[in-house]
């Protein structure tokens, strides 16, 4: 039932979040509100399993993963924040968080390497949650979180060429999608 509950509240604050994004089905926000609700699910099924078996192969792989997870979102939205120059006053034709209206196409740090370094750390987040606990269910929940990360990547890049234009293309050519050198 607390588990229910806790679906119910964190999804409403999800749309609530989202609401732009949702009303505006061609916007990379919009796929993004349906991984992290994959993701949410994968937490609360796996929820009762976080801290148990603490020194087993499978939790300290999941840690890892969790960490790396958090350093990357972070890194990303640094990144973002520093050398992306947002301008909140840009107007674009799809709903994008402050953050994400840069000005400036960022190509350092992680950036470097990969196009994605903040859905990336959501691929790493979500098997890092999915193998607390590994189930037929959670890999279910796990897949739909990534397909919609793809998804919500490959809509943003499409969005990145309209806005950056030639530059953008190259910068695809010179980079990979969330793992560095392989995709």
């Amino acid at each position: 039932m607390l588990k229910l509950v806790a679906f119910i509240v964190l999804t409403t604050c999800l749309i609530y979040l989202s609401r732009a994004s949702l009303r505006a089905p061609r916007s990379h926000g919009f796929y993004r509100f349906f991984a992290f609700e994959f993701v949410l699910l994968l937490i609360l099924l796996n929820l009762d399993r976080w801290f148990k078996d603490s020194l087993s192969v499978l939790q300290i792989v999941s840690w890892l993963l969790l960490t790396l997870s958090i350093v990357l979102v972070a890194h990303g939205f640094y990144l973002l924040r520093v050398a992306g120059n947002p301008d909140s006053g840009r107007r674009e034709e799809v709903p994008l968080a402050s953050i994400e209206k840069t000005t400036s196409l960022v190509t350092v740090g992680a950036y470097k390497y990969i196009r994605h370094p903040i859905y990336s750390s959501g691929f790493y987040g979500t098997w890092g949650v999915f193998l607390k606990n590994p189930s037929w269910v959670g890999i279910l929940l796990a897949l739909g979180a990534i397909v919609f990360l793809v998804i919500t990547s490959k809509v943003e890049e499409a969005e990145c060429v309209r806005h950056f234009g030639p530059s953008y293309r190259h910068y695809m050519k010179q980079t990979k999608m969330f793992v560095p050198f392989l995709f």
